[in-house]
């Protein structure tokens, strides 16, 4: 039997038994096997057309786990072919997720992983997918004035060699050495702050994935150079940044968030420079509630301005309308109001005898969600929403929604 027939036959297979009664499969390399199993259970929705191909193998559950989805692979490659479609260097390639989406978009792609097993493991899994065009590589990045070097490390200029790349990207570590989560560019690893130059001098264009917890403003303090910022969004959810580092660039750069194929776009310069629109009124019928992708992007200013929406407040971060344009739709939620109740003893008692379960949330309160919901005394579920925030002019409030069915 091959390693791909146990992986099917058992891809339903409890992994930590398959473990235990490894002695009854002499052929098979079981701990390989139940890598892939579990792998391949999460990349199943993440990465279909992985999935898809059964003789595929993962030699790590945190590479797995860390991997880009196939669908923000997609729209990082469609941004990098955006600046030059011809060559790029991939020097975080971890599982190969990210440089088979430049692979279909780019010319030629370098891809370099420090952990040689895993850089392995991807050059056999392209070729099972029929990747031709990219060099593989397997060394650490470090700077090129590394006084002492680790085993398996070059510079930039070593894994390079004769590729000139219009493009590098990179997707640091963010993991500390103890296992921590991290999130400032300093601490992940490589050291992109450092190597910043070297990365410059050899290519003019820099794309970095970053966490979706990282802080854009402390990143625009950081990076010389920075050009563009994208909030990348999927299935409700901020899922990357990725910026776009130019050598020679200057001024404000640009702020764009990516969601459900659409796309929104918003200049850096006027982020935090206007004053607090106030349009309209603030309760109008319809409640739009930025999405965790807009929401990132901080552009809480320019939402109520270039869409004539009216702001609760400041930093209540919610907004009001007789209708949402349809380009910001995609962009978050649309409630229609159904009621403003103080936010009292009284509205508590009555209102959990007429909704006994609704999503509710705590906006610019000194409460949170939970807390708002056990004073409540309502279950988690039902069709409506209900918002406890701090209105202009109204004070602490209770808005009964429910999601618009045919948002105008």
């Amino acid at each position: 039997m091959t390693l791909e027939e146990f992986i099917l036959l058992h891809e339903s297979d409890d992994t930590a038994a398959l473990l235990l009664a490894r002695h009854r499969f002499p052929e098979i390399d079981i701990d390989l096997a139940a890598t892939t199993i579990e792998c391949r259970r999460r990349l199943r929705k993440k990465v279909p057309s992985w999935y898809a191909v059964s003789s595929l193998c993962y030699p790590s559950r945190l590479a797995a786990e860390q991997c880009s989805s196939e669908e923000t692979a997609r729209i990082k490659a469609r941004i990098a072919s955006s600046i030059k479609a011809g060559r790029i260097a991939d020097l975080t390639g971890g599982m190969g997720v990210d440089s088979w989406a430049f692979s279909q978009v780019f010319g030629e792609v370098l891809y370099n992983e420090m952990q040689e097993g895993l850089a392995q493991a991807t050059q056999e899994n392209f070729k099972a997918l029929g990747v031709t065009n990219v060099q593989f590589r397997s060394r650490q990045l470090v700077p090129g004035n590394a006084s002492s070097l680790p085993a398996n490390a070059g510079n930039l200029r070593e894994i390079l060699g004769d590729f000139r790349p219009d493009v590098i990207f990179m997707d640091p570590a963010r993991r500390a050495e103890d296992g921590r989560k991290v999130f400032r560019l300093a601490d992940c690893q490589p050291d992109v702050l450092t190597l910043l130059p070297e990365l410059l001098d050899a290519c003019p264009d820099l794309l970095l994935k970053l966490s979706p917890m990282a802080d854009i403003t402390q990143l625009s303090r950081e990076l010389p150079g920075l050009k563009a910022v994208f909030v990348i969004g999927a299935d409700g959810e901020c899922k990357e940044l990725l910026l776009h580092v130019r050598r020679g660039h200057h001024g404000p750069f640009t702020l764009t968030v990516v969601e459900k194929g659409h796309v929104l776009a918003f200049d850096s310069a006027d982020k935090q420079i206007s004053p607090l629109a106030t349009l309209g009124r603030n309760d109008n019928k319809l409640l739009f509630e930025p999405g965790k992708a807009l929401a990132k992007a901080g552009v809480f200013r320019q939402i109520g301005e270039r869409f004539g929406l009216a702001p609760l407040s400041a930093s209540t971060h919610l907004y009001t309308a007789d209708s949402i344009p349809k380009e910001l739709q995609p962009f978050g939620k649309v409630f229609e109001t159904e009621e403003i109740l103080p936010l009292n003893n009284e509205t508590f008692r009555n209102l959990r005898k007429r909704i006994p379960a609704a999503e509710i949330t705590a906006r610019n309160l000194p409460l949170t969600s939970d807390a708002l919901r056990k004073k409540l005394g309502i279950a988690s579920g039902g069709t409506r929403h209900l918002f406890g925030v701090e209105a202009d002019g109204k004070g602490r409030i209770l808005i009964v929604a429910a999601p618009a069915t045919k948002p105008e």
